[in-house]
């Protein structure tokens, strides 16, 4: 999977937009948080847990990977490289 083309974080909205070929694409600052593919969130979330996360959590850095990219939230949490892949697949899901 391709990069996007740009990426625009609009923290007050809480929403991250992707720009790939075929158009712009947004996944809300929530919707990430809650689908966060760290080996910690993921475990979780397979032996039932239900993560809450709070409406106004917001992506407060993003830091190329390369074949991703990692998301600092205000809540902290820092561990997810959400690949490209990844969230393209969150928006094909519904942001």
């Amino acid at each position: 999977m391709n990069a996007p083309q740009a990426i625009r974080n609009l923290r007050g909205p809480g929403q991250l937009l992707l720009q790939w070929e075929d158009g712009e694409h947004s996944l809300s600052h929530t919707r990430l948080r809650g689908a966060c593919p760290c080996s910690q969130c993921r475990a979780a979330r397979l032996a039932g847990g239900i993560s809450l996360v709070r409406d106004d959590v917001r992506v407060e850095r993003i830091t190329s990977q390369g074949y991703g990219v990692q998301l600092v939230f205000s809540d902290g949490h820092e561990r997810g490289i959400y690949p490209w892949a990844y969230l393209r697949d969150l928006v094909s899901k519904g942001g």
